[in-house]
């Protein structure tokens, strides 16, 4: 591998793509070589660097993922669910290994996923946040600690224009607390509640979200228990510590053998 890393940023125009491309730009141990963005997206032929507030990156924002992807050795995808298993597949045909930040993937499209990490590398996380990343482990601490006369709830909030609920990183932390516990988290989550829903069961995990302005990201983990609680929290300021963790997980997925890595992998946690 050479000392610069060839970096596809899919998901170009999105707000990650905007904040990761300056930070690309920016490194000297890396290289943008593509830019992706949907078919319908006014910013096509645009520059890449350009687009996003920075100098010239001479990368033209194109829809055609093949071009994109021509000359990576590893790809980061922030962009729509129904996109990454194709965009998994080319890499896997250019042997270009793959950062997925994108969340809200079906149990089957995941599946897919994880067949496609036999062929190449793969991170993928929900959140890519070194932060947030130290919280999931932290709750899973927290939840192996302490029993289930402890309820366990996260709270979530997010901008308006997010479209999946409850967020993946908010799942990650009622995962980690489940598998902490010895549960699953579909046998115990607690998403929707209205109406006379009755006492809170033993051991349930609930979520409660919001939405609304331009909240970039805040999770919060409560156990409350007998005369006490715990808050665990991470409150996201800005998108860059999101980026700059998906970078920290190119840097080291790039010559990796194939397998399906998570952030706790990537910061040996």
């Amino acid at each position: 591998m050479t000392d610069t890393l060839n970096v596809a940023m899919l998901g170009a125009t999105g707000r990650m793509g905007r904040t990761l491309v300056p930070l690309i730009l920016a490194a000297s141990d890396l290289r943008l070589t593509g830019a992706l963005a949907a078919p319908n997206d006014p910013s096509l032929g645009i520059d890449a660097g350009v687009l996003a507030g920075a100098s010239s990156a001479g990368v033209a924002v194109t829809s055609d993922a093949a071009r994109a992807l021509d000359g990576a050795q590893v790809a980061i995808e922030f962009a729509l669910p129904q996109g990454t298993l194709a965009h998994a597949r080319l890499c896997a045909e250019r042997s270009c290994a793959m950062v997925v930040g994108t969340t809200g993937h079906e149990p089957a499209a995941r599946g897919e996923i994880e067949a496609v990490a036999r062929i190449v590398p793969i991170v993928l996380a929900p959140n890519m946040s070194l932060g947030v990343n130290v919280l999931l482990r932290l709750a899973e601490l927290a939840a192996r600690a302490l029993d289930v006369d402890y309820d366990a709830e996260i709270f979530e909030a997010h901008h308006r224009h997010k479209i999946d609920a409850p967020s993946g990183t908010a799942l990650a932390l009622g995962e980690a607390v489940a598998a902490a516990r010895g549960q699953t988290l579909e046998s115990v989550a607690v998403v929707a509640r209205q109406g006379a829903v009755g006492a809170r069961p033993r051991g349930a995990i609930g979520f409660s979200v919001v939405r609304g302005g331009d909240i970039v990201g805040d999770h919060r983990l409560i156990l409350a228990g007998p005369g006490e609680q715990i808050e665990l929290a991470h409150h996201a300021q800005d998108r860059s510590g999101f980026a700059r963790g998906a970078l920290v997980a190119a840097r080291w997925v790039a010559g990796r053998p194939p397998a399906l890595y998570s952030m706790r992998d990537v910061l040996g946690l």
